[in-house]
This record gives C-alpha cells, sequence and structure tokens, in this order.
C-alpha cells in the first residue's frame, strides 16, 4: 500500500464520490444477493408436489432456518391463494426486479468511478510535468530524454489501465467478497469455517506465482524508454544516419531493444493471464470440496436445522458468486503488480530532489545596478570539478568574453548566474547579495540568454519572440523583430508573424530561426545578456545579419559572451581564458596577444591576428 501513496495522496478530495461509490456497490452486491438468496427454497416449494407447506406464519427471527422458512410461508400462501403459475410469475418478476436494480446500481458505481480515474490521472500527469518544469537542468544531463516521455506516456498509461482501471476492481470485489462470506457465515457457519481455511491457500498460490511480475514489468518499462530514446535520436539525426549508411547500424539498435521488449512482454502476459484461469480452477476445487462435505452432511442427518437441504442449496448458489470477484480480484493483484513498477518509475521524478531552491523568504531583485561578482567560486557535479576558485567581476555595461577549449567549463560558468545550477563552494553575488537571496524569477527576469542551438517551439513566430511575456503587443513584437534583422523575412511569410514554425522551428533557416531568438531577448529587454555563441554554425550571410542583430542588441547592457569564433569578441571590455575549470588568462584582446600565451595559440589556430 505504502507503493501506491502517489495514487492515494490524490485521492484525498475525493472522500464524497468515494464514499457514493462504495455504498452503489454494496446496494449493487445486496440486490444480487437478494435475487439469489430465495431461489432456491421457491423453487422446491413450487415444484415438491408432496412437500407439507406450512400454513400459519413463522416466528422471523435472525437465523437461516427462521428466513428460509418465513419465505416458505410466504410462497405457500401465494400457491394457497393463487396457483403455482402465479406464483413462478412472481418469482420470475421479483428476480428480474432485483436484477434490474443491482445494474442500476452498477451503472451509477461507473458514473461515479469515471471522473474519481480521470481526476487522479489528470493530477498526477500535472504533477510530473511540474517537477519536470522545476527541476534543475543538472538533472536531465544524464537522463535520456526518450526514457522521460516515456515516463509521461507509456508509464502513465500504465497506471491508468493497471492501477486506476483496477481500482474499482479493488473496491468492488472485496466488498462483494465480504458480503458473500457474511451471508454464508449467516447460512453455516462451520461450513464457512472450511471456507475459510481453503480460500487463503488458494490465495497463497496465486500470490506466489505472481511475485516475478512486477520486476519483469519494470525492467520492461525501462527497455521502453531505451526504445523511445533511439527514436528520438533517429528522427533528429535522420540526415546524418543517411549520409553515414548508417541506417543499418541504428536498426539494429532498435530492433534488438523492440525484440528484447516483446519478449518481456510476452513474459508479463503470459503470468498475468494465468490469473483468472487459475482462480477459477482454485475456486471449483473449493466449490467441489464444499460440495462433498456439505452434501455429506445433509445427506448423513436431513433433520438437521443449520444446514438443510434448501440452506445448503442456497449456501452453494451464494458460495458460486464469490468465484468470479475472487478471479478479478486476482487479476487486479496481477494487474497491480504489473502497475507498481510504473508508479516507481514515476516517483523517481517526482521525489528527484530539487537542488535549485528558493527561500521562504526570498527577496526581489528590482534593478541591476553595480556588478555581478564570483567569489571563490567551485562547482562539481558528481565529485567531478568542473569550476575551480573562479574570482571574478563583471561590471555593469561591460561585455566579458570567455573562452578556451571545449569542456574548459564555460557554459557552466555561465549557467551559474541565472541559476540554472548553484554553485559548490564559494559565493555568485548581484549588488554585493548572494544570488540564492534572490526569488528564481526576480532573478531570471534580469536576464536574456541567448543560445548556440536555437531553441523554438511548435508555435507561431509572434508567439515565439513573446515566449513568457502575456503582455506583449504586435507593436512591441515586431520592432523587436526589426532590431534583431528578422522583421523583413517574417513579412514575406505568407501568414507573417502568425507563421507557424513548425518542431523545433524546422519550416524556418538556421539564420531565420537565430534572429527569432535574439528578437525574443530583444523583447524582453533584459540588462543582462548571456550569449552562447550565435553564429558559429552559420553561413556568411546570416552570420552577418545576426552578428549585427547582436551587436544591436548588446548596446549599453552586460553580456557574459561565450565565444566559439574569437573574431566575434575582439572588443570585448576583458577576456576570460578557461582551461580545466580554471581562469590561467585575462585582459583584453590586444593584451592576451602580447603574453604570447594560450589565447595567441587560439587565435592563430583560427588565423586571426
Amino acid at each position: 500500500m505504502k507503493r501506491f501513496s502517489t495514487i492515494l495522496r490524490h485521492l484525498g478530495d475525493q472522500k464524497k464520490n468515494i464514499v457514493l461509490y462504495f455504498v452503489c456497490i454494496l446496494l449493487a452486491v445486496i440486490f444480487s444477493l437478494v435475487s439469489l438468496a430465495g431461489i432456491a427454497p421457491f423453487l422446491q416449494m413450487l415444484f415438491a408436489d408432496d412437500l407439507v407447506r406450512p400454513t400459519t406464519e413463522p416466528e422471523l427471527s435472525f437465523s437461516a432456518s427462521s428466513v428460509a422458512q418465513y419465505l416458505e410461508y410466504q410462497l405457500s400462501r401465494l400457491i394457497f391463494e393463487h396457483d403455482k403459475a402465479t406464483a413462478l410469475a412472481v418469482v420470475c418478476i421479483f428476480v428480474i426486479v432485483s436484477i434490474l436494480i443491482k445494474n442500476v446500481f452498477i451503472y451509477l458505481s461507473y458514473r461515479v468511478m469515471a471522473p474519481i480515474r480521470n481526476h487522479v490521472m489528470t493530477n498526477l500527469r500535472a504533477g510530473l510535468y511540474g517537477k519536470i518544469l522545476q527541476l534543475p537542468i543538472g538533472y536531465f544531463t544524464e537522463k535520456r530524454k526518450g526514457d522521460i516521455i516515456s515516463r509521461m506516456s507509456n508509464d502513465m498509461n500504465e497506471i491508468e489501465w493497471s492501477i486506476i482501471g483496477t481500482l474499482e476492481g479493488l473496491i468492488r470485489e472485496p466488498i462483494s467478497i465480504l458480503v458473500f462470506l457474511g451471508t454464508l457465515i449467516f447460512l453455516s457457519p462451520s461450513l464457512t469455517l472450511v471456507v475459510l481455511i481453503l480460500l487463503p491457500i488458494a490465495g497463497f498460490i496465486i500470490g506466489r506465482l505472481s511475485k516475478s511480475l512486477r520486476k519483469d514489468s519494470g525492467t520492461a518499462q525501462q527497455e521502453l524508454g531505451t526504445l523511445m530514446s533511439i527514436v528520438d535520436e533517429t528522427l533528429g539525426g535522420l540526415r546524418v544516419i543517411k549520409a553515414f549508411n548508417a541506417e543499418r547500424m541504428i536498426g539494429d539498435k532498435f530492433y534488438s531493444s523492440n525484440n528484447w521488449l516483446n519478449s518481456l512482454r510476452n513474459r508479463i502476459a503470459f503470468r498475468r493471464d494465468m490469473a483468472s484461469p487459475m482462480s477459477e480452477v482454485l475456486g471449483v476445487i473449493v466449490l467441489c470440496i464444499i460440495l462433498y462435505y456439505g452434501g455429506s452432511r445433509v445427506l448423513s442427518d436431513p433433520n438437521q436445522l443449520e444446514l438443510t437441504a434448501n440452506t445448503f442449496i442456497t449456501y452453494i448458489l451464494v458460495f458460486s458468486q464469490i468465484i468470479n470477484p475472487a478471479k478479478s480480484l486476482s487479476t487486479a493483484f496481477y494487474n497491480t503488480q504489473r502497475g507498481s513498477a510504473a508508479i516507481e518509475r514515476i516517483e523517481e521524478v517526482l521525489k528527484a530532489p530539487i537542488t535549485v531552491q528558493e527561500l521562504p523568504d526570498a527577496k526581489t531583485l528590482s534593478s541591476f545596478n553595480d556588478k555581478i561578482e564570483f567569489r571563490n567560486v567551485s562547482f562539481s557535479y558528481e565529485d567531478v570539478v568542473i569550476l575551480d576558485n573562479i574570482n571574478l567581476v563583471v561590471e555593469k555595461g561591460k561585455t566579458i568574453a570567455l573562452v578556451g577549449s571545449s569542456g574548459a567549463g564555460k557554459s557552466t560558468l555561465a549557467d551559474l548566474i541565472p541559476r540554472f545550477h548553484d554553485v559548490t563552494t564559494g559565493e555568485l553575488l548581484i549588488d554585493g547579495v548572494n544570488i540564492k537571496e534572490y526569488s528564481l524569477g526576480s532573478l531570471r527576469h534580469h536576464m536574456g540568454i541567448v543560445t548556440q542551438e536555437p531553441v523554438l517551439f511548435n508555435d507561431t513566430i509572434a508567439s515565439n519572440i513573446s515566449l513568457g511575456d502575456n503582455t506583449a503587443n504586435i507593436a512591441e513584437i515586431e520592432d523587436a523583430a526589426t532590431i534583431a534583422n528578422a522583421h523583413d523575412f517574417i513579412m514575406n511569410k505568407e501568414e507573417g508573424y502568425q507563421t507557424n514554425i513548425g518542431d523545433r522551428g524546422t519550416k524556418l533557416s538556421g539564420g531565420e530561426r537565430q534572429r527569432v531568438t535574439i528578437a525574443r531577448a530583444v523583447l524582453k529587454n533584459p540588462p543582462i545578456l548571456i550569449l552562447d555563441e550565435a553564429t558559429s554554425s552559420l553561413d556568411t550571410e546570416s552570420e552577418r545579419l545576426v552578428q549585427d542583430a547582436i551587436s544591436k542588441m548588446m548596446q549599453n547592457r552586460t553580456s557574459i559572451v561565450i565565444a566559439h569564433r574569437l573574431s566575434t569578441i575582439r572588443h570585448a571590455d576583458e577576456i576570460i581564458v578557461l582551461q580545466k575549470g580554471r581562469i590561467i588568462e585575462r585582459g583584453t584582446h590586444a593584451e592576451l596577444i602580447l603574453l604570447n600565451s594560450f589565447y595567441k595559440k587560439l587565435v592563430d589556430m583560427q588565423e586571426i591576428s
């Protein structure tokens, strides 16, 4: 039950509906029982010619024999006053009405359960997506994107059908079993004692066989995540796959994972499908034992009061009704074992620690007035030192460039400023205040980021430019696009700013995508800019347009530029050279050239003098 706490937590505000569902199921079971309870004595009274029918009304008491005698008397009176055909018609009408009422309550229970199930799944999906938005960027560096998508889609579906789908069975079937079992105790306590000995033995056998189902289900869900990752990588790199004739290699990787997943799912299906027939066989075995034991008692002493022939027939009819709920319950048990693996994968994300947290009494950064300062800042990820003892001051209005070899820590250093990661040791301050004391929203409000790979969404150009700003009007969006050298190409599109750019902006060229992201940053109008070289992958014409847009955007702003193409940062106020997470050189372009050291080698390699 502890494993299902995530599900139960979302049922907290559904107590009234759960109670209503419980009442509907209870009434449905009672009317099902009512339709069965009188059939045996009714039929015996109707068709046994030599039976002595009671003529005086017996005293009604809380016992099986008393209830049976009372029903016999009522039926006898009906036969005396009318005839057997009329009595039979009354019995048939009684059964039809009971079953009709039973099914009305079953339908009502479905009407109550459907909103409960959808409510839980809606909240669970919202909770998972909300947690994905909250988790720091570092969490996703070690996670496959396809695996995260698999948890949101396939694991959620598994929970819906394996857990939530059987939730009603986990409520309905125990209620049915308990009501029928209570009736059996009422009919014959001694015979029911035998049932209570045999049923747990059958349940133990089913439980043992389903033990390994959860482990196989967890492996299958993990493999499905791997499969989704391969598909995602294939779609993203299809051009490269074809160019390098790698279809066979990538295909073999997919087919191998797909075949292994097929094997796992077959194994899970074989165990799951065994639940219903096995529980039925075990139920029939128990029924036959009861038939033999109870029948022997009736035959050996027909005049005993506890277990008469009428009572025994009713007992067998009621016991037969336990078999179907027991089958459904065992199937539901198998399904919950299978679905618990999906819950574990969802909870792994939901319970992942949020390492970048906002203080309860966080300050609001209302304006950026002075400087950004790194004081003895170090950053480690899983015991690997990425940045080591960084001391750096970025004054307001200055442009600082970060250069160095791949893996030197440039992007990590820039990511610390908007708190995509938190420093491991040391302090990062804005206007003399540790950035951890500011609210995340107000901190990031003062920053604009343009990445090397444009990040766009499957929406209109206008919506992509105004991302995060619901108040921007079309005039402001057009002004931002003009500064970013994007207005002209946008107006040449058939629908202008309302043009949908497709998945990740695939309907635009590389230069157009980059200018849209620059327009987004311009519209935000932040005092601090973080630029991951936005022109390194563009053609000459696009590079000129984008670089011109960047130059316009950087005017009168504090800029941290991650430079791959050194020609773009020659006029930076200070160039920081990083190597293996440490600052090894710093100064202007001219000063670093005179040092004739690492920076000079980088410049020479790019044939810049």
